[in-house]
């Protein structure tokens, strides 16, 4: 089944994730330190705690939180150009405009498949029309 980086459903992806690797529900409780009752409630919950996150990541070998980016890099809105003065902040600063191999993969799909057009990737997911045009030119099958 595909990923739906636009509704997440984490507990759903994890289970999926166990599955795939044929992972004893015993390890898991004594990785995570928790009951079998707790896993299958993380496994029917939308968000799970960011340092339970952390643990199903190593656990399961997985960057959970990266399909979290990928929705902040396809899905939120990009910064006005008013708001786009520095403000000082002790925080590390991320560009939002660096797109991994997996969401230029996925763009390319959409488009592929006729799911969305060109068009449309520009306007729904703000991507340049130079940029898109390069990444169709550059992964061509």
């Amino acid at each position: 089944m595909k990923i739906d980086i636009k509704n997440i459903h984490i507990g759903f992806i994890i289970h999926q994730r166990v599955t795939e690797l044929g992972i004893e529900v015993s390890r898991i409780c004594n990785f995570l330190k928790c009951t079998e009752k707790e896993i299958e409630r993380m496994y029917q919950s939308e968000s799970i705690d960011a340092a339970i996150l952390l643990r199903w990541s190593k656990l399961l070998e997985y960057d959970f939180f990266r399909l979290y980016t990928q929705y902040l890099i396809l899905y939120a809105p990009p910064m006005a150009a008013a708001s786009s003065k520095k403000k000082s902040t002790a925080l590390p600063q991320f560009r939002k405009n660096i797109y991994t191999q997996e969401v230029i993969f996925f763009i390319l799909e959409l488009i592929q498949t006729q799911e969305k057009t060109k068009l449309q990737v520009i306007n729904e997911y703000g991507i340049p029309k130079t940029t898109l045009y390069k990444w169709i030119q550059k992964y061509k099958k």
